[in-house]
Order: C-alpha cells, then sequence, then structure tokens
C-alpha cells in the first residue's frame, strides 16, 4: 500500500511558468513550455455523493517508487519530459495521494500494459467509474494514448444499466473507487467483466476472483519492450436523450484525423483551449466537462483533484497551488458567494485566468457577482457530449450581451429554422441548427437511427434547442425541445424516469418536469395520475420502485397527483404548460 512520506511541497510548475502578481505569468523554460498548450459535506445533492473531506497536505501519503519499472516506447510526451526536467515536481493530488511527474508516468505506463493485456481485440474497451481521485485520470490517460479506449461511467448506475454499456462498449475490465466497487464487482461476480481494479479504498475481502486493489494491479502488468503501435482512442461517454436509453459518443478534443498517439498529443497541445498551469477538479470525473483534467495531464500540468467540492477548500486550494484554470457549474458559484467574509476575504485568487462553466442556467445575478469577484475569467460555453463545443462567450462579451451562450465557434455555422425548415432572421425564435463540415458533426456508437435523427438535412444538425441569434450573431437558448432537465449541472432525461414509473402498478400516467431549485438550478418533479385516485402511491413508495431501477440522481424527489395531464391534437403531453406555474414565461438557459 501507500507509503507515508513528508509532502513534496514545491510545485515543479513553477520551473516552466511562474506567477506575477501584477504582470500575470512569464515562462521559465520555453523547451517545456512549448509542450502545454461540485458539493459540500452538508449537501444532499444525488449528482455528487460525498467522498472523504480534502485532508491538509502533510496528512496525504505520497505514491510509492518503484525501481523496476515497466519499460515500452508509450509515447508519454509532456509526462515524460516532465518526469526528466522535474522528477520532485507534484504532478497530481486528490484527497489521499500525492504523485510525482515519475510516479504519474510510471503508473500510466503500467496501466496501459494491463489494459492492453486483457483487451487485445482492437476494439474492446476498459470502463472507468468516476469517484474524483487520481487514478480515475490516470486509467483515462493510459487508454487514450494506448489506444486501448476508456468509458466514462457513473458509480451511481444500477447494475441492470452498467451491463447496457458494458455490453455495447465491448467493456473487458473495470477501474474504480469505493464509490463504484460494489456495482463494478457484482459485474465482475455476473461474468460480465473479467477484471474489476479498486482503488482508494480497501478491496472488499468477498470480492470474487478478477478483483484487486489499483497497486497490484499496476504491479502484475506484464512489461514490455514496444507497445503495439494503435491510434489513440477518445475516451466514451453515455447520453441519453428523448429515447431514454444512454447511448455512447466519442468526446471531441481532437477533431483532426490522427495516426498515432504522439500526433494526438501535438493537435491536443496546438488547440488546447486552456491557459497552461494547474488545473482544479472541482465535479464529478464521470461527465465530460470535469474530464477535460485528463488533457491537463497528458499535456504535463499538474492537477488537483477534489474528491467532493467545498467551497471554503477549493478558494484555499486555488491559492495554495496558484491555480489557473477549472471547470465549474453555477452550483458551485452559488456555493462560494454563499460564504461568509472571513471564508471569502484575504484569498490571493489572481493565479485564476480562467474558469469554463456549462451545464445548467446560471442566473445573471450570480455571475456577475463572480465576475466582480474573480475579475473576467469566466468563458461560457454551449455544446453537448456527442458535439463538443458549438459556441463560446466570454466574459466581456457576456456582460455585454447577457444571457447568450455566445456565437458559434470554428468550424460551425448557425442557422435558426422554423417548422418548414426554412432560415429565419436574426431576433426570430426556431430551432438551433449547427452546420459542419464533413466529420466534425454528431455520431452515436451503435445507434445509426439516432445518429440520423440529429440531422435536419446532409451536414446540419440540432441538439434538439429552440433560441434565437441577435443581430451580432450571439446565441441565446430559450427552450429545449427534449425536455431536458440540468441539475446542478448534470443532464437528467425525464423520459428514463417516466418510463420506470410507469411500470409502477398504480401509476396510470406520468410526466416529468424540471422546477426551479435555489441551488441546483432545476430539480425533478414527477407529476402522476393514479390508477385509484382516492388510493395513490406514496412518494416513498414511488421512490423505493425507482431506486431499484435507476440511479439515484435520476429518481424525483418531488412527486404531485393531479387528475389528467394535458396533451396537444397529437397526443404529446404538453409540459410547456406543466411548467409554466413554476417558471413563468422567464425561463432561458444560459442567462
Amino acid at each position: 500500500m501507500f507509503v507515508e512520506s513528508s509532502w513534496v511541497r514545491a510545485l515543479s510548475w513553477k520551473s516552466i511558468v511562474a506567477p506575477n502578481r501584477r504582470r500575470g505569468w512569464h515562462v521559465r523554460n520555453a523547451s517545456l513550455a512549448t509542450h502545454c498548450g461540485f458539493l459540500d459535506s452538508s449537501s444532499t445533492n444525488e449528482h455528487y455523493p460525498a467522498c472523504t473531506a480534502f485532508p491538509p497536505a502533510n496528512e496525504r501519503a505520497s505514491a510509492p517508487d518503484r525501481e523496476d519499472r515497466v519499460l515500452s516506447n508509450l509515447p508519454l510526451g509532456p509526462i515524460a519530459d516532465q518526469a526528466r526536467a522535474n522528477p520532485a515536481g507534484v504532478a497530481l493530488v486528490d484527497d489521499l495521494v500525492t504523485r510525482t511527474w515519475p510516479q504519474v508516468e510510471d503508473e500510466i505506463r503500467r496501466a496501459a500494459s494491463a489494459m492492453l493485456e486483457a483487451a487485445e481485440d482492437p476494439d474492446s474497451r476498459w470502463g472507468v467509474l468516476g469517484d474524483n481521485a487520481g487514478p480515475t485520470l490516470l486509467a483515462h490517460a493510459a487508454g487514450i494514448i494506448a489506444g486501448v479506449g476508456t468509458v466514462a461511467i457513473s458509480r451511481q448506475l444500477t447494475i441492470r444499466e452498467l451491463a447496457d454499456q458494458i455490453e455495447d462498449a465491448s467493456i473487458v475490465g473495470l477501474v474504480t473507487g469505493p464509490g463504484g466497487a460494489a456495482v463494478a464487482i457484482e459485474a465482475l461476480a455476473a461474468g460480465l467483466v473479467t477484471t474489476v481494479v479498486v482503488h482508494s479504498g480497501d478491496l472488499p475481502s468477498t470480492a470474487p476472483e478478477g478483483a484487486m486493489d489499483w497497486e497490484t494491479w499496476l504491479e502484475a502488468a506484464p512489461e514490455r519492450d514496444d507497445f503495439p503501435q494503435r491510434p489513440a482512442r477518445p475516451i466514451m461517454v453515455y447520453t441519453s436523450g428523448t429515447t431514454g436509453r444512454a447511448r455512447g459518443t466519442e468526446t471531441r478534443w481532437v477533431l483532426a484525423p490522427v495516426e498515432t498517439s504522439d500526433d494526438y498529443l501535438r493537435v491536443l497541445r496546438e488547440r488546447a483551449q486552456f491557459p497552461p498551469g494547474p488545473h482544479i477538479v472541482v465535479g464529478p470525473l464521470q461527465h465530460n466537462g470535469p474530464l477535460a483534467a485528463v488533457r491537463h495531464l497528458l499535456l504535463g500540468e499538474p492537477v488537483i483533484v477534489m474528491g467532493r467540492f467545498d467551497a471554503a477548500r477549493a478558494l484555499g486550494l486555488i491559492e495554495e497551488y496558484e491555480v489557473r484554470s477549472s471547470v465549474m457549474v453555477p452550483t458551485h458559484f452559488q456555493r462560494m458567494l454563499a460564504l461568509d467574509a472571513v471564508a471569502r476575504d484575504g484569498r490571493d485568487l489572481s493565479s485564476i485566468t480562467m474558469i469554463a462553466h456549462t451545464g445548467s442556467a446560471c442566473p445573471p445575478d450570480v455571475k456577475r457577482q463572480m465576475i466582480d469577484w474573480f475579475g473576467p475569467v469566466f468563458t461560457e460555453s454551449y455544446g453537448g457530449s456527442e458535439s463538443r463545443t458549438l459556441c463560446r462567450i466570454n466574459s466581456t462579451e457576456w456582460l455585454a450581451h447577457p444571457g447568450s451562450v455566445g456565437r458559434a465557434v470554428d468550424p460551425y455555422r448557425i442557422l435558426v429554422l422554423d417548422e418548414q425548415g426554412d432560415e429565419l432572421p436574426a431576433g426570430e425564435q426556431g430551432l438551433l441548427v449547427f452546420e459542419a463540415p464533413e466529420g466534425h458533426g454528431i455520431r452515436y456508437h451503435r445507434d445509426e437511427e439516432k445518429t440520423a435523427k440529429a440531422y435536419v438535412r446532409p451536414g446540419a444538425f440540432t441538439l434538439g434547442d429552440v433560441g434565437h441569434v441577435d443581430a451580432d450573431g450571439f446565441i441565446f437558448v430559450t427552450d429545449r425541445v427534449s425536455d431536458m432537465v440540468v441539475s446542478g449541472g448534470v443532464n437528467l432525461y425525464p423520459s428514463e424516469s417516466e418510463q420506470v414509473l410507469l411500470e409502477h402498478p398504480a401509476v396510470a400516467d406520468v410526466a416529468v418536469i424540471g422546477v426551479p431549485h435555489p441551488d441546483l438550478g432545476e430539480q425533478l418533479l414527477a407529476l402522476v395520475v393514479a390508477v385509484d385516485p382516492s388510493d395513490p402511491p406514496t412518494t416513498a413508495e414511488l421512490e423505493a420502485w425507482c431506486r431499484e431501477r435507476l440511479g439515484s440522481y435520476k429518481i424525483p424527489r418531488l412527486v404531485e397527483f393531479i387528475d389528467v395531464l394535458p396533451r396537444n391534437e397529437m397526443q404529446k403531453v404538453d409540459k410547456k404548460s406543466l411548467r409554466k406555474p413554476y417558471w413563468g414565461e422567464g425561463r432561458t438557459i444560459g442567462g
């Protein structure tokens, strides 16, 4: 297990890029610099289950050094450069362990070798259940560079949901922390995978053959003189939609075709969207935004991972590590703004130059307060897991166009279409459609039908949102055709909850909508028509029913009983009228 030792205090990034409080950052080592391009303990938020608290630096262990390293030609570029130039430099920090660059390099090489042994078929993948810990990032990084391919999986899935993704993505092994260990081991016992690796905690004594802890797995990795030359393989994530069944899609960090892992790292560096420097992870590592930390690690940039988000602690870590960037959702902003003066005042946050935010709508007053506090460092983006970023807006632009999600980014072009498919002029509301060159559109894994439905015509796709474009080309999203709910930055699809509730024998009809929540932005509300209105099921009964069939974050916590659901002439539920009493006419996405 991990060896207790004193924590290495000096942050190696300072040997490459050093902070200057008056003039920003300056480069100390040009040759290395060229390589570098969500809640607190009182929360009951189901999207971010509680983890252990982030301990002080002197209470964290250091990763073990190994004398016999797995030698290979695995191309690790910036990580290998950092390991040679800064062997004592801090590379990856989580709640439990601090890793240096040589340790990160060694663990990625070993993980890649072990993954390849189990995934000899080029179509096979490894699943990584998203506990917020260093090994989650290391496993994804190893999979990308070795060409194995990983799947970012929610640790809150039921065994039925996990089994569906294992089969669909051809997953042969699972890496998980304590949060997903139970369901992962259940999958192993059922013969769905051959290997389960548990990190950041003890392996259950009853675990079946094929289960092992992270350290044992790394030590057992076969030594290789050469890795097979596979192309870099992106992370796959699962996104649902109006059909209710999750479908896989590969992350779009690199759009240009790449043949080798070296090419992948080169393009990743050339097209980096974040400033170089330390990056902090505050959201769950099963979602696309926080997974951007994998890019930072691959580019040789220090990464700090919070097991759970605590606003005061996050500010302390930003100051301690002189963090330059992060990915957050508005819920994080609201938690930080709620801190008292003692927790907020006196913090030196001048190192931060970019906070990317997406997901749920950010109230304009919240965003203005954050800009007043941190400065104009906020960049908001709009897009989907299946599409990458389609629009982007910085703080200055947002202040001039509050509520906008920005202009379309290259190579996309925005169109607003009416019901007949004709283009609408500026200011008129319609379906938001994005034109893209070949190879830059949407593609769902093993689902040509769903892929085709995303396109309104060849080369032009939609995420199902309605909005308008102003005279300056800034895009405003005003509704979601798919009725997707965004709660605490997590996308929730009501159809999944509705299908499960309709299976309950006491439920005749149901609609699930998003209603306002002061902290999370939205939360799920189930409007239920009972089979027997005089004897309806209780909220607890419906919640228990859902818990056996759905991930906890998909379960509506609010239930109201109504006589009948409003439907249009096509017999579709009129969710707009259902939402109106809660939202009025003023609901917008992004402001």
